[in-house]
């Protein structure tokens, strides 16, 4: 797209996808924002141009660069998730802010649904079990558990928590799920809290929006409400589950096991989940397809042009922070 002949201009924030990069530069002569010291030079010259920031889920928009960007009127988000862009200092400034829902579901809610087969019958381990020899050495794999009819509890059922179930419904899955509303004419049955739906699934799946409303939503009681014979897939956000208290609940065996997509400090994981067999860990890649990263990112600059031409946006989150997604 050639450069835009307007006042707007962009600033990329954080990593994005390559060839976002590219386009953002070349077709809208956006600045890249520099880390360490040259930061402070950096928006103490440029600040006040900037109209548009774009970033990812990973990245974000705080409140301080906010405060140096005071003609910011947009946060364009390459991601679903938003909880790394402060939404409510966003709304008291009226800055408006998008992200990019819809198009990454199916991947999100297949890579769910892959941990949840990997961790129940274990296929990572036994494939390491193959590989070292131990077929031949110490004899067939232990048992594992079967998948289809299990019990299953969802947390957010929204968009992707939806697509979830619609793909466990095939296997015969109970669903259940717990939401902070419950969601109208639902085939699936609403359960009041965490820890009450916990106790009544053989396997607990994230599907929550992160942020301050839903840090730790899944706590000790939760997990020991799953209970030694449950299985936790998270595949939200990492502050929505009390890593410390996950990791000691593995360790006890207090908690079968669980598939990790996503973690609290990223890329940093516990040490201690690297040498557990009954955990099934992934570097974040739920969205992770050359698909749905195409269709991410037609959908980001389709929020950046709209904003850019109208001022409006095609996927705006709406102002109060959502706690599902």
């Amino acid at each position: 797209m050639p450069a835009q002949e307007v006042t707007h201009r962009v600033l990329q924030v954080g990593p994005l996808k390559p060839s976002l990069n590219q386009t953002l530069v070349s077709g809208y002569g956006a600045y890249v924002l520099p880390d360490g010291a040259e930061r402070a030079t950096f928006l103490a010259e440029h600040g006040d141009e900037i109209t548009v920031a774009v970033t990812s889920g990973r990245t974000g928009v705080d409140a301080d660069l906010m405060s140096a960007l005071p003609n910011l009127g947009a946060v364009v988000n390459f991601g679903v998730g938003y909880d790394t862009t402060d939404v409510e200092e966003a709304a008291a400034r009226n800055i408006a802010v998008s992200n990019t829902p819809d198009v990454l579901s199916d991947c999100v809610a297949d890579t769910a649904v892959g941990l949840l087969i990997d961790v129940m019958r274990q296929f990572s381990a036994a494939d390491r079990y193959l590989r070292a020899g131990r077929w031949v050495s110490d004899g067939n794999y232990p048992l594992t558990h079967k998948v289809s009819g299990a019990r299953v509890g969802i947390i957010g059922l929204g968009r992707i928590g939806t697509a979830i179930a619609t793909r466990l419904g095939g296997f015969g899955c109970t669903i259940s799920y717990h939401n902070r509303r419950e969601v109208e004419a639902s085939p699936y049955r609403y359960v009041g809290s965490p820890a009450e739906l916990a106790a009544q699934v053989d396997v607990l799946i994230i599907a929550a929006a992160g942020g301050a409303g839903t840090r730790h939503l899944v706590d000790r009681e939760v997990l020991d409400a799953l209970g030694p014979d449950g299985y936790l897939v998270n595949i939200a956000r990492g502050s929505v589950v009390d890593e410390r208290a996950l990791v000691a609940a593995l360790a006890d065996g207090r908690l079968a096991g669980a598939g990790l997509d996503v973690f609290t400090d990223e890329p940093d994981v516990p040490s201690e989940l690297l040498t557990m067999d009954n955990v099934v860990l992934l570097p974040h890649v739920g969205s992770g397809t050359v698909e749905t990263r195409n269709a991410m990112e037609e959908l980001t600059l389709a929020n950046l042009d709209a904003f850019l031409q109208t001022g409006k946006l095609v996927t705006p989150v709406p102002i109060e922070t959502a706690t599902v997604r």
